[in-house]
């Protein structure tokens, strides 16, 4: 993340990052793969939070089906 990102609720500028791993629908739904990614950026002030999606491999979801 930029070290510009401002909190749109509180305008506070101090911010902690996390990611996050959802399911999907359909296939990956009752598979329970979780494939879809996504960034949390948390205003360390109010505790709002922005998610940004991230980027997904065919790779990791395969690894992501056997480990389960």
């Amino acid at each position: 993340m930029s070290k510009g990102w401002q909190c749109p609720k509180c305008d506070c500028r101090d911010f902690d990052t996390d990611t996050i791993a959802t399911t999907g629908s359909g296939w990956s739904k009752i598979f329970d793969m979780q494939n879809r990614k996504f960034t949390a950026v948390i205003c360390k002030n109010c505790t709002y939070t922005e998610f940004y999606r991230g980027k997904t491999s065919t790779l990791g979801n395969v690894f992501d089906l056997f480990t389960k």
